[in-house]
Formats: C-alpha cells, sequence, structure tokens
C-alpha cells in the first residue's frame, strides 16, 4: 500500500485543491424579450441569440 514519506504541507494541499471553489453562474437580460439567460446561450424564451432567431419556441397560451 502506498504511504507518503512526508506529511503533505497545507500549502500544498490548498494549491491542489484551488480549482475546486464553486464559480458563479452569470445571467445576462436578453435585449429581445427581457428575459436573464445564461451567456453565449439562446433564450429559452424568445429563440434568439446575438440579435437573430436561431430556434422556434412554442408560445405559451393562456387557458
Amino acid at each position: 500500500m502506498a504511504v507518503p514519506k512526508k506529511r503533505t504541507s497545507s500549502s500544498k494541499t490548498r494549491m491542489r485543491r484551488s480549482h475546486d471553489g464553486l464559480q458563479r453562474t452569470y445571467a445576462i437580460i436578453c435585449p429581445e424579450c427581457g428575459e436573464p439567460v445564461l451567456r453565449h446561450r439562446a433564450c429559452a424564451a424568445c429563440g434568439h441569440y446575438r440579435g437573430r432567431k436561431v430556434i422556434a419556441v412554442k408560445s405559451k397560451s393562456k387557458e
């Protein structure tokens, strides 16, 4: 069984874990409809991306 010869310092441990923290996801406001959208993705509400319609979205009907 592999056993470390020396104790790993707290500095080395923290350097190894430096990328493990949670990262914030940033949302922008869609210029077409005003809904919050994740960056670099088409808007799920209106289907626009970078000023043009890229996906067809079914309209919500009130019943």
